[in-house]
């Protein structure tokens, strides 16, 4: 039997939930006591990651494809792609951008780099590109540090930021290569992210992808580890957090926005998925997101 490649919170750290606006900045070698340069076969369902190498050379994978590298070099992977690295503990080094995938959706809008692919690409440290990233990556390593008052809506914009100069060092560099479980993954997360609202059944999903109900369940669980309908589900979730802790809308409006009859449904949908009611949820989120004056 093969074994089940494991999915993280951040490396070593079992999953957990996350909210919609969720960032996590760190080296790569603060964790060196648990990998010491070599990190497994592993991925994220939760959040997409940025990781910047900044000093030293190794390989780095990506599903199927290694790519050896010297620094400067920057990658980035979309939740649920599998990847890990092998490099010298005491001689490599790399930021790493943890991004909730809640945000990631909003980061859409403000990033011309195609968020549904990984893509690695290695420079020249003396190349104003390469400079700008490496600018970048300090300014929200140092904004992270401080939470600030506005560290959110400032970290979003840098991120943005980041992920198009990705895009920008990359237009001659070719994407790493899918599997094809992986590349129906994608095409069916993306097709959830445009019609959850619409409430399709997973049969309506299967037939515009045209593909079978079998392989778009391995698909599913492949790269994300859920079921079709369990995925449509979380991605209603993530929606409705999103809309409780960024907006005033009412329940009855959320429900209606993420496909649900009305506000006693999306009641019961939202207790059983985190144990809380929506309002609840709602007062505890912005009371800890208050700012001490």
């Amino acid at each position: 039997m093969a074994d089940i490649i494991p999915s993280f919170f951040v490396y070593g750290e079992p999953e957990q939930q996350l909210e919609p606006g969720f960032f996590h900045v760190e080296t790569v070698m603060a964790r060196r006591g648990l990998h010491q340069g070599q990190v497994r076969a592993h991925k994220h369902d939760q959040l997409a990651q940025v990781t910047y190498w900044f000093r030293g050379r190794g390989s780095y994978f990506i599903e199927d494809k290694v790519l050896d590298f010297s620094a400067p070099a920057v990658s980035f992977v979309p939740s649920g792609i599998v990847h890990g690295f092998s490099v010298e503990p005491l001689e490599s080094d790399a930021f790493v951008i943890s991004i909730a995938d809640g945000l990631m959706l909003s980061a859409r809008e403000r990033t011309v780099l195609a968020l549904d692919a990984p893509i690695m690409v290695a420079g020249a440290r003396d190349d104003r590109q390469w400079q700008r990233l490496s600018s970048l990556m300090d300014m929200i390593a140092e904004e992270y540090g401080t939470g600030a008052f506005g560290t959110q809506s400032m970290m979003a914009s840098l991120v943005s930021a980041i992920l198009t100069q990705i895009a920008r060092l990359a237009t001659a560099a070719p994407s790493p290569s899918q599997s094809p479980d992986m590349i129906l993954a994608t095409q069916l997360r993306r097709m959830i992210d445009a019609h959850f609202r619409e409430n399709w059944t997973v049969g309506r999903y299967t037939s515009a992808l045209a593909t079978t109900p079998h392989l778009l369940a391995k698909a599913s669980n492949a790269a994300f580890g859920m079921q079709v309908k369990e995925l449509i589900n979380e991605r209603r979730l993530l929606e409705a957090k999103r809309l409780l802790l960024f907006t005033v809308r009412s329940l009855e409006d959320i429900a209606y926005e993420i496909g649900l009859k009305d506000a006693a449904y999306f009641s019961r949908f939202f207790r059983l998925r985190t144990g809380m009611a929506p309002s609840d949820w709602r007062r505890l989120k912005l009371a800890d997101a208050i700012v001490p004056s």
